[in-house]
């Protein structure tokens, strides 16, 4: 073997050995996620879009770990008669303490959703409801959009179901967790570029209108 393709076979082998080594210290990172469920926050965030998500949240919501629950990221064609059986175990609280927002896509949306939110609110405190996996990216965009607010994890560890194939179940698992590490790399690279470079930051969007069920349910949802 060449000289030239020793030294790029030692540099591949070496990035190899780094993605490698992101992604166990990535798993790790997520599967050892505590949560404090002696903690008190003002309002707990659920972050739509991976299994038990929501049905956590409300359990949470239900044990009185806060004063509200934000849903972000709810479709545009979910109102709140979509979701009367998900919060039957809470429904006393659900017209005035249950937001629904409908603004986010992503989870930079996310963040940013939320934080307007929390601003509103005058809360600085938030207990985060998301999968496991999904947990160290929304970490990352949560304490960027709102680096002076209490965030508390609550991962949420879902398993396949009775019936699902054991083989597609883990490959899917796989799937999912080797795509979200990438993106979580591409978020860190982000923020460490913008705290380096400020003017890489993007300017603050305008507030979008109130999302809030109290103020929305007269009107629409």
């Amino acid at each position: 073997m060449s000289r030239g393709l020793r030294s790029l076979a030692i540099v591949a082998g070496g990035c190899a050995g780094l993605w490698l080594g992101g992604l166990l210290w990535f798993v790790h990172d997520g599967l050892s996620q505590a949560d404090d469920p002696a903690a008190y926050t003002d309002a707990i965030v659920a972050l739509t879009g991976g299994r038990l998500r929501l049905e956590t949240a409300v359990d949470l919501f239900g044990e009185g770990k806060a004063r509200k629950l934000f849903i972000s990221g709810v479709n545009h064609r979910v109102d709140r008669d979509d979701l009367t059986r998900l919060f039957q175990p809470v429904a006393s609280r659900a017209q005035c303490c249950i937001v629904l927002g409908h603004d986010a896509d992503n989870t930079l949306g996310n963040a940013r959703e939320t934080a307007l939110w929390m601003r509103q609110e005058g809360y600085s405190s938030l207990r985060l409801v998301t999968s496991w996996y999904h947990m160290p990216r929304s970490l990352l965009e949560f304490h960027q959009a709102m680096p002076n607010v209490r965030i508390i994890s609550s991962p949420v560890f879902a398993r396949p179901d009775p019936g699902e194939n054991r083989l597609n179940a883990w490959t899917d698992a796989a799937t999912l967790t080797i795509g979200e590490y990438h993106k979580f790399i591409a978020v860190w690279l982000r923020n460490t570029a913008e705290r380096l470079w400020p003017s890489l930051a993007p300017a603050a969007r305008s507030d979008p209108s109130e999302r809030t069920a109290a103020a929305a349910a007269p009107r629409r949802q």
